[in-house]
């Protein structure tokens, strides 16, 4: 389809171009219109760098915020698509979650009639292409600084320029277009020109990809007189329905909660479509009564479009917020979560919690702003240790589960439990690991050319992290081996070394998996504490394997193999460690959260572990706050 209509609207163009100078004229100020708001949309991409997702979290705390953030938002950018699609790029990100993405679009919406006003207010009654050229000259300017905070205010005021001179353009094109052609004699009174009006300015917005250019050239066209106030009206209605098709666009390789966004503004869009056409007359009624209660002039039609284009999305608003809570649910109804694979098979079919093997939280829709990018790479680096716990925990002969029982920890001393040991762990990590491993450090090579420098920065942090989470899985696999030779040896003192070093690693992988969840304030204090114990878990440096030998208990085979393990063992607990701390510590601006500081340094560790008591310490809970603290 997209094929065939590329060459018919070039022929059209082309055709229009030979016809008429003015229409090429009318033509170049849509152009230039379009290429403005291109330039606006480049320009406020550069205010990223977490400045994006603090605005966001405090301004959409509540429905009535994020109307309001619609609102200004879209008054700002004048582009309602433009909103819909970061939105949808932020909805994916996990940075709002979907009523809040609703209430934006609804205040979007209602945004959007802004530029109606100041066409038909300001554009249309001045010689606004005075004001376009210095905007284009200090753009210009502006654009050649290396800062990227001067070179995107430089493509905003260019964009403003641009739009400017767009519409003026038009104008000019329309009011001289008139003396040739009077398009006013194809006006088509009744249902009849309501509906093909409504299609026609639905056609048009799709073509063009924004609402702003049907409106400025219906209103540039309305004030010239070359269309019809009845069917101006249409025209509106039918920009409003339109513009759904480039949210839609790009939500189509959006998460699940990006298509359901879309999926309400179609619904909000053509439901406040559907009721300003059932209801256009008693509409021009009230049109007609606030002009003349605010003073316009019964044949300022521009201005009464304007009331028009505000009044049926504020109905439109009105009417489907009391229906929020239902309309999320239908959304919901429409487009279910996909059902979770059962991915990594560690237990029983009673266990609640399942490994899923695909990507969730990847898209390309998020990958427009480096915020939004940078958010996801890190909700999906939490999916990933999901799985990674989950292949450790079955590596270790436990059960997922297992690692929520602090009291059942302390009891690892007992035989492993009864799960199924024949799945090999590579396996396991070809299916349930590797894919997400690549998935992201695919999307992080595409998304951090547009990112700043902290971001890429925290980018390459988190490739790192990525990387000791697959080490720490590879080295569990080594120490697979001996586990489930000595676990059950009827030599008692290789037998407890070995209990005791699944213990170890258990006990760091349940106080990370704690802090994965939950992710707490005093998290990185935890993992500090968890450091502090290992520093004491040396094998060699504790005498243990020597007392162990000379106590005939092992043999110089099992004391080597021992060794080794036992170092496995560090390497795995030291590698999660900082696999958590790394994650827990980023942030979608790319500089590390304040929780840094609050991880012990290397000192700290030294000194507390110099004061810790000499020889293997008892292996208890290193969560240091309980949840009815609420940390």
């Amino acid at each position: 389809m997209q094929r065939l209509l590329l060459p018919l609207i070039c022929i059209a163009l082309f055709y229009g171009f030979w016809a008429s100078e003015h229409f090429t004229t009318i033509a170049a100020g849509v152009a230039v219109f379009l290429f403005g708001m291109t330039l606006l949309e480049q320009g406020f991409k550069a205010y990223s760098g977490g400045a994006l997702e603090r605005i966001l979290s405090r301004s959409t705390k509540t429905t009535g915020r994020s109307l309001a953030f619609g609102v200004v938002t879209t008054s700002i950018m004048q582009s309602s698509s433009l909103v819909s699609v970061i939105t949808i790029s932020f909805l994916s990100a996990g940075l709002i979650n979907l009523a809040q993405g609703i209430g934006v679009i609804f205040g979007a919406n209602i945004g959007t009639t802004t530029g109606a006003w100041l066409i038909a207010g300001v554009g249309l009654k001045v010689q606004i292409s005075v004001y376009a050229m210095p905007l284009l000259v200090m753009g210009s300017v502006l654009t050649l600084q290396s800062r990227p905070r001067w070179h995107g205010l430089g493509y905003v005021l260019a964009g403003v320029g641009f739009l400017f001179l767009g519409i003026h353009y038009m104008k000019e094109g329309f009011d001289a277009f008139k003396d040739q052609i009077d398009l006013g004699a194809y006006a088509l009174p009744g249902l009849r020109g309501l509906l093909i009006y409504t299609l026609l300015g639905a056609a048009a917005t799709v073509i063009m990809q924004s609402s702003h250019a049907t409106l400025v050239l219906t209103i540039t066209a309305l004030a010239s007189g070359q269309i019809v106030y009845d069917n101006a009206l249409a025209l509106a209605i039918g920009a409003n329905i339109g513009t759904t098709v480039t949210a839609v666009i790009g939500a189509l390789k959006a998460s699940r909660n990006g298509k359901r966004l879309a999926l309400a503004l179609l619904i909000f869009n053509f439901a406040t479509g559907l009721v300003a056409i059932l209801a256009i007359s008693p509409l021009r009624v009230v049109v007609d009564v606030i002009a003349s209660l605010v003073g316009i002039a019964d044949t300022d039609y521009t201005l009464k479009l304007s009331i028009f284009h505000s009044l049926f999305n504020l109905i439109g608003v009105a009417m489907m917020l009391p229906w929020m809570k239902g309309l999320v649910r239908l959304l919901f109804w429409i487009l279910p979560d996909r059902e979770r694979r059962t991915g990594l098979q560690l237990a029983v079919q009673s266990e609640e919690r399942r490994a899923d093997s695909d990507t969730r939280y990847l898209n390309d829709a998020a990958m427009a702003y480096p915020d939004a990018a940078l958010k996801v790479i890190i909700e999906e680096i939490r999916h990933l240790l999901s799985n990674m716990s989950a292949v450790i925990a079955y590596g270790l002969y436990l059960k997922r589960q297992e690692l929520d029982d602090v009291d059942r920890l302390q009891e690892l001393d007992a035989e492993p439990t009864d799960i199924d040991f024949s799945r090999d762990l590579s396996e396991m990590y070809q299916q349930h690991i590797k894919g997400i491993y690549s998935d992201i450090i695919e999307y992080s090579a595409r998304a951090e050319t547009g990112m700043n420098a902290d971001q890429q920065r925290q980018v390459f942090r988190l490739k790192t992290t990525c990387r000791q989470a697959v080490e720490a899985v590879k080295d569990v696999q080594h120490l697979r081996k001996n586990l489930k030779k000595y676990l059950f040896s009827p030599n008692t003192g290789i037998r407890n070394e070995y209990r005791h070093i699944r213990r170890l690693v258990a006990q760091v992988l349940a106080e990370l998996e704690s802090v994965r969840k939950e992710r707490p304030m005093r998290g990185l204090l935890s993992i500090g504490r968890l450091r502090v114990m290992l520093d004491r878990e040396d094998i060699i440096a504790s005498g243990k394997v020597d007392e162990l030998i000379r106590s005939h208990q092992i043999t110089g085979t099992a004391a080597t193999s021992l060794i080794n393990d036992s170092a496995y063992a560090l390497k795995i607990s030291h590698n999660l460690i900082a696999v958590m701390e790394s994650w827990l510590t980023a942030t979608s601006e790319g500089k590390s959260s304040v929780t840094e500081g609050l991880a012990l340094n290397a000192d700290e560790i030294a000194s507390f572990s110099a004061e810790g008591k000499a020889g293997r310490p008892e292996l208890v809970s290193a969560n240091p706050v309980n949840k009815e603290q609420g940390l």
